[in-house]
């Protein structure tokens, strides 16, 4: 079960003639961050919403805006006398540096406290009707997230199964490998002794010895187990599992490096390449899981 961080939902509620509508959109983010937005006077009440959505939402970046419409009207007003001592101070700074302060309308409603809103605190039955509508929110949130997940997991899996499937074709050239490996040694050996002060025995052990620093059984194997160990973790009924998934991508990537350092064969580094590839792909997706 996968839940992917970016997600949407929203919800409505009547609450005697005033409408309220919030809604969140959730972002990829490696720790909770919530930007909001509301014409609604909530003071002590935004710590509360906000609990409400990361004890549901649980991580990443989430615009919630929240607004609240009476018989359908706005119930902004101008505060004309913040205004006309804006205007004021305005025109004497004008007069002062004889700057043409022309059309000064413009920059008077941007300055702050002259728009300001007619809501008043909502009451706590208000408050009891808008955290249900929050929380139900937060639900068809993670409902989007579930369904953005499903595709997410479907290519996770993807990507591990083409990861074992290239594991899978390294037995295919391993014999090659040591061989190719004992005469290349051979060679060289050749190249700068003579062939009658060659201890074949000794040169036995050696290449022995060589071969087992070589060997990439263990590689092959733990490679295995962290891709049995993903796929696991991606079938567990928990939402946020981000996290550790990046930290078994990451262990994946290092017995694929070691693997591609010991391989030493044209064939082998081929599939290896393929893995990493495969690697890059499911890191990126990792990136959007929750």
């Amino acid at each position: 079960m996968i839940y992917s961080m970016t997600g949407y939902g929203e919800a409505t509620r009547q609450i005697g003639q005033d409408a309220y509508r919030i809604e969140i959109k959730s972002l990829n983010g490696k720790n909770a961050d919530i930007r909001f937005k509301s014409n609604t006077n909530l003071r002590d009440k935004e710590i509360a919403l906000r609990k409400i959505i990361l004890d549901k939402g649980l991580r990443g970046k989430f615009e919630v805006n929240l607004t609240r419409t009476a018989d359908g009207a706005d119930s902004s007003s101008l505060n004309r006398a913040t205004m006309d001592r804006y205007y004021e101070q305005l025109k004497e700074f004008s007069s002062a540096h004889n700057i043409d302060s022309g059309d000064v309308l413009q920059t008077l409603i941007r300055l702050p406290n002259v728009v300001q809103s007619g809501e008043e605190e909502i009451t706590e039955e208000e408050w009891s009707v808008l955290s249900t509508m929050v929380g139900e929110a937060v639900d068809k949130l993670n409902a989007f997230r579930k369904t953005e997940g499903d595709s997410l997991e479907k290519d996770l899996k993807t990507r591990v199964a083409n990861i074992l499937a290239a594991l899978d074709d390294v037995s295919n050239y391993e014999a090659d490998r040591i061989e190719t490996v004992k005469t290349r040694i051979q060679k060289n050996l050749n190249q700068h002794m003579a062939e009658e002060n060659i201890d074949n025995n000794r040169f036995e052990q050696e290449l022995l010895f060589y071969m087992e620093k070589l060997d990439i059984n263990e590689e092959k194997v733990r490679l295995a187990q962290h891709c049995k160990f993903f796929k696991e973790e991606i079938e567990k009924e928990v939402m946020q599992k981000g996290r550790k998934l990046n930290f078994i991508g990451q262990e994946i990537g290092r017995e694929i490096n070691t693997l591609g350092a010991k391989a030493q064969h044209s064939e082998i580094q081929q599939l290896v390449v393929k893995m990493k590839d495969e690697l890059e792909k499911l890191k990126e997706q990792i990136l959007n899981i929750l």
